[in-house]
C-alpha cells in the first residue's frame, strides 16, 4: 500500500493544488483526469519521486518498487535494444556479482576471526537471503517476450538504440519498467507512441500480470478496458471515484448537478437573508434577529461548483507564402541503416497547396522519410525543395525539446524577431496562456501545454510547407479540432504523419503508404484509402501488416 498524504504544490505564489491525500491498493487500476494543467503530471512525477512537493509526502513500503514512464525521453546510448532491456535487472545483477565476490573472498581468505571476515560473512548472508528470495526467471526469455510484445522484431535486438525513433526508444523504457514487475507503475500518456497491437498487449499485461497502475492518458478505450478507479484533480483538489472513465464521467456529471442545484439553493438564501437585514436593520424587535443571520451570513461556506474547462485553443496560420510548383520531388531515394533497410527506391512528388497523409506501421520509414526531405540525414538517390520553399517542420518530439529552464515567455521571446515581439502576450493567449501562465517555466507543463507551446513558435514566420510528425500526441479533443481546422483553412502544401483517422478525416487529398520497405502513392482521400482496404482506422493497417 502506497499513501500519498497532504500534498501540496505552489510556484509563483499559485497554488496549483493542495491537501491532497488518497492511499493507492494493490491490484488499484487508476485513471488520473483532470484538463491541461491540472497538476496530474506534477502530482504523478511526485509520486515516482523524481518532484518535491511544497509540502506533504509520499510514503511507501521499505522494499516497494515504483517505476515512472514520463510523456518525453531524450536517451543517448550505444547500447543495443536488448541490452538496454537487459538493464531492468541491473539491481539484481549486481547483488548477484557482489554475492559471487564474497564467496570467492570467504573461499581464499584466512583471516576466520578477523572483523572483515565476519562481515563479508553477514554480508553473504543478507544478500542471499534477498537473492533467493527473487524469483526463478530466464531473464534473457522475459527480456525477449516483452520486447516482441511491444512490437520489436528478432533482428531488432542487437541494432544500436540509436538508429531508432523517440517512439521506439519510449517502448524500450516501457519494456525496462514492465521487466522490473514494481507495486506501482506511472505511466503518463503511454499510447502515444505505440501501433494498436502494443497497445493491446500492454492493455493485457496492465489487466492480468501488474500490481497497481496509475495512467495518464487521452485514449478513451484505453482508460476504459484498464482502470477500475478514477481520481480526478480539479480546482486544487481531487475526486476519487471506485469506477472507470465512462462510469466516472456520469458520475461527474451527477456531481455538478447536484453542486449547481445545491449553489442556486444557497444563492437563494444568501439573497434572501440579505434582504431581510436591509429590511429590518434598525428595527429594535428584531435586532436579535438581523445579528443572527448576520453571524450565520459570516459562517457560511460558499459552495464551489467545479470548473468546466472551456478554454479554447484559437489557431490560424499565416498567409503561405507562393511556392514552385512542386514544393517536394523525391526520386528513387533509399534509406539504410547498415544492414537494415528501412525503405528502397522511393519516389513521390507532391505539388502546390496538397495535403498529403504519410501512412503505415511504426518503423516503416514515415519520420525517416521527413528527416529526409529535411535534410537531417543521408540517404540514397534525389531529392529537391521546390523555388521559394519555406518549410515548418513539427517532429514527434518537438516538445520534448524545449528548454525547460526558460519561461513560456521566454521560450516565444527568443525566437521571435520584428514587430510579431510586441503581440507576444497576445500570441500565447491565443493558444490558453494566460496570466501567470506566460512566467512558469517549461519544466513544468503538462505534454499539452508543450506541444501548444512548440506551435506557437512554429507559427512565428509564414511557411508554404508544413510537416508535421504526429502532432496530436500531447492534445486533448478539443486542441484537435481546433489545429484540424486551421489545417483545412492552411493554403499552403502539407504532409502529414498521424494514426489518428479521425484527424485525418476530410484532411489528406492523397495518401503515401509506407509497408515492406516501399513507398506506395495512392491517388485518393485517406476516407477512400481505408474504405477500399476496408479498415476501420489506421491501426488496422498495422495489424494487417
Amino acid at each position: 500500500m502506497i499513501s500519498v498524504d497532504s500534498l501540496a504544490v505552489e510556484f509563483s505564489g499559485k497554488t496549483l493544488f493542495s491537501d491532497i491525500s488518497f492511499v493507492i491498493n494493490e491490484n488499484d487500476k487508476i485513471a488520473l483526469m483532470g484538463k491541461n494543467g491540472a497538476g496530474k503530471s506534477t502530482m504523478m512525477k511526485i509520486i515516482a519521486g523524481v518532484q518535491k512537493p511544497t509540502r506533504g509526502h509520499v510514503r511507501c513500503p521499505k522494499d516497494g518498487v515504483i517505476a515512472y514512464l514520463p510523456q518525453h525521453l531524450l536517451t543517448e546510448d550505444q547500447c543495443t535494444v536488448f541490452e538496454e532491456a537487459l538493464k531492468a535487472f541491473d539491481q539484481i545483477f549486481v547483488i548477484r556479482d557482489r554475492m559471487a565476490w564474497i564467496n570467492e573472498q570467504l573461499e581464499t581468505r584466512t583471516d576466520y576471526d578477523s572483523d572483515e571476515y565476519m562481515k563479508l560473512i553477514e554480508e553473504s548472508s543478507d544478500l542471499g537471503e534477498k537473492f533467493y528470495s527473487l524469483e526463478d526467471i530466464n531473464y534473457d526469455a522475459e527480456v525477449e517476450k516483452t520486447l516482441l510484445g511491444l512490437g520489436f522484431e528478432r533482428e531488432d535486438f542487437t541494432r544500436p538504440t540509436s538508429e531508432f525513433s523517440g517512439g521506439w526508444r519510449m517502448r524500450i523504457e516501457l519494456a525496462k519498467i514492465l521487466l522490473k514487475k514494481p507495486d506501482l507503475i506511472l505511466l503518463d500518456e503511454p499510447t502515444n507512441h505505440i501501433d494498436i497491437e502494443s497497445v493491446v498487449w500492454l492493455e493485457n499485461f496492465l489487466i492480468n500480470k501488474a500490481k497497481a497502475v496509475m495512467v495518464i492518458s487521452h485514449d478513451k478505450a484505453f482508460i476504459d478496458n484498464i482502470t477500475n478507479r478514477t481520481i480526478e484533480v480539479t480546482m486544487g483538489r481531487i475526486y476519487d471515484y471506485r469506477a472507470n472513465y465512462s462510469h466516472y464521467l456520469q458520475l461527474r456529471e451527477e456531481r455538478r448537478a447536484a453542486q449547481l442545484r445545491a449553489w442556486k439553493e444557497q444563492q437563494k438564501t444568501i439573497a434572501e437573508s440579505k434582504e431581510f437585514i436591509e429590511r429590518f436593520r434598525g428595527t429594535y424587535s428584531k435586532a436579535n434577529q438581523v445579528n443572527s443571520v448576520e453571524r450565520m451570513l459570516e459562517k457560511m461556506t460558499i459552495i464551489e461548483i467545479d470548473e468546466v474547462d472551456t478554454s479554447s485553443l484559437k489557431l490560424k496560420f499565416p498567409p503561405a507564402p507562393r511556392s514552385g510548383d512542386y514544393p517536394v520531388i523525391v526520386d528513387h531515394m533509399s534509406k539504410s541503416y547498415d544492414d537494415h533497410v528501412v525503405f528502397r527506391d522511393a519516389s513521390m512528388t507532391i505539388e502546390r497547396g496538397q495535403k498529403v497523409a504519410f501512412v503505415g506501421r511504426n518503423g516503416e520509414g514515415k519520420s525517416t522519410m521527413i528527416k529526409a526531405i529535411m535534410g537531417q540525414i543521408g540517404f540514397e538517390g534525389k531529392c529537391s525543395l521546390g523555388h521559394n520553399v519555406k518549410v515548418g517542420y513539427f517532429a514527434q518530439n518537438q516538445a520534448s525539446l524545449l528548454d525547460g529552464n526558460l519561461t513560456v515567455f521566454q521560450t516565444v521571446d527568443e525566437v521571435a524577431e520584428g514587430e510579431i515581439r510586441t503581440q507576444i502576450k497576445t500570441l500565447l493567449g491565443c493558444f490558453m496562456f494566460s496570466g501567470d501562465d506566460i512566467d512558469k517555466k517549461v519544466s513544468v507543463l503538462s505534454g499539452g501545454e508543450r506541444t501548444r507551446l512548440a506551435m506557437v513558435r512554429l507559427l512565428l514566420e509564414p511557411v508554404n510547407l508544413l510537416i508535421l510528425d504526429e502532432p496530436t500526441n500531447h492534445l486533448d479533443l478539443r486542441s484537435k479540432d481546433v489545429l484540424k481546422e486551421a489545417l483545412l483553412a492552411f493554403d499552403g502544401t502539407l504532409i502529414l504523419v498521424s494514426h489518428d483517422r479521425d484527424f485525418l478525416q476530410g484532411l489528406a487529398e492523397k495518401v503515401f503508404e509506407f509497408k515492406h520497405k516501399r513507398v506506395i502513392e495512392h491517388f485518393e482521400t485517406i476516407d477512400d484509402f481505408l474504405v477500399r482496404n476496408r479498415m476501420e482506422s489506421l491501426r488496422e493497417i498495422e495489424r494487417k501488416n
